[in-house]
């Protein structure tokens, strides 16, 4: 498991530093400028909820996790319901993460084309090889240990573009800007964006992943308190540059308000290094959920497979074994994710596919698993829950973002209670 955690002996930087690379991705940058340029300053909300749900994690229940000794969280709802649950939870999030993958690919190859000109989808073919092969290679640590480094230069990039586009239109777009309801964003959408982004971060398998990573059980809920504080001022600088953009470039499309600022603002020079700041965001964003997808397909779903079939294997063998199909995992999910990203090439709408139908599955069920005995709650309500939950996302999400979790929660304790199952 070094490969996949990193030994377990991550110190609370190193994981303060991979949590906020991994956030700050490309629905965090170009996605939520993206936000910011049509909805103005209560764009935010996509960033903020996802702090919100960092600071829950970190109050609440990064300690419970970390020393519950599990390695992926299909196994942490394995432990609270049983093998079928983790089954079903495992293809649950291999189907959502794919979306989650693909969005750093497309963003990859926007930024990209914005600066060289040419086919976008070559550029996506490119960046897709670099983070795939470098993941691939060194595993868990080579993720920490490039996602230290991309997080200097995201917020540098960022400081510097903001920095130019502040001074070139100044305070005024930024006057008089609701918040934290407007005529875009009001009550009720705010609170939809709250549940399903801010579930995505409060049970991510990729903010689990990191916690599992860690040294210690006080280690994970401090770096995870840290994460949320860092990212409060990062949400509102990052809407900032969509409303600068909309006000000096009133007829692009808004995921094109970031490209434009670099293009229409910066140097040659100066935009190649933003340029190199935003692929940074992008890639520490993917390496890690790569890393998620690949160690859930090969323990939590090969390796149940290989278990069954190879019970006499020696463990030097096993391991070996292990790590070639780790390595082949993370190409089979770079190849998956790149063709998603060829055929929904939107961000926002690509990502909030795949938050819902994983947070309407699966919510519910890990949130209510730290207390199932005293909810009564049973394997067969679980299943049910998850099956039932992501089914309505996948079917009906996109129209009623919240139904998916509803469904979820009305199946695992109507279930659980009519007929109760020894855990």
């Amino acid at each position: 498991m070094d490969f996949h955690l990193a030994g377990r002996r991550q110190g609370i930087m190193a994981l303060t530093g991979t949590f906020c690379a991994t956030i700050l991705g490309a629905s965090t940058t170009i996605g939520m400028a993206g936000l910011g340029y049509s909805q103005g300053l209560t764009g935010s909300w996509w960033m903020l909820s996802g702090t919100i749900g960092m600071l829950i994690l970190s109050l609440f229940l990064a300690e419970r996790i970390r020393s519950t000794g599990c390695s992926t969280l299909p196994q942490l709802v394995g432990s609270f319901y049983g093998e079928r649950a983790q089954a079903s939870a495992s293809l649950l999030i291999a189907i959502s993460w794919i979306g989650v993958i693909a969005v750093q690919i497309i963003a990859s190859g926007n930024i990209l084309s914005a600066v060289f000109g040419g086919d976008i989808n070559y550029y996506m073919i490119v960046s897709s090889m670099v983070f795939v092969l470098y993941t691939a290679y060194g595993g868990r640590i080579s993720v920490i240990r490039t996602d230290l480094f991309q997080l200097l230069i995201i917020t540098s990039g960022l400081a510097i573009l903001f920095w130019r586009a502040f001074s070139t239109v100044g305070a005024g777009p930024l006057i008089g800007q609701s918040f934290p309801l407007s005529a875009e964003m009001d009550f009720w959408k705010a609170i939809s964006m709250i549940l399903v982004v801010g579930s995505a971060y409060l049970i991510g398998p990729d903010m689990y992943s990191i916690i599992f990573s860690s040294r210690s059980a006080r280690g994970a809920k401090l770096s995870a308190f840290m994460t949320a504080i860092i990212l409060i001022p990062l949400a509102f600088l990052i809407t900032s540059l969509g409303i600068f953009s909309r006000h000096l470039y009133p007829a692009i499309s808004p995921e094109q308000a970031v490209p434009s600022l670099m293009a229409g603002l910066l140097s040659p020079a100066v935009e190649g290094l933003v340029a190199a700041a935003l692929l940074a965001a992008f890639m520490s964003s993917a390496d890690t959920c790569l890393m998620t997808f690949t160690t859930i397909l090969t323990f939590d779903i090969y390796g149940k497979i290989r278990q069954r079939a190879h019970r006499e294997s020696s463990l030097k063998d096993d391991q070996d074994h292990m790590m070639k199909a780790s390595r082949v995992a993370v190409i089979i999910a770079g190849v998956f994710a790149l063709t998603f990203a060829v055929f929904i090439p939107n961000i926002i709408k690509a990502l909030l596919i795949a938050y819902t139908v994983f947070t309407s599955g699966l919510f519910i069920p890990i949130i209510a698993g730290f207390y199932r005995k005293k909810l009564g709650l049973t394997s067969t309500g679980a299943l049910w829950a998850i099956a039932g939950g992501g089914s309505t996302a996948i079917l009906l999400g996109q129209s009623y973002p919240l139904l998916g979790m509803a469904v979820s929660a009305a199946l695992l304790f109507a279930v659980s209670w009519r007929k109760r199952l020894p855990l």
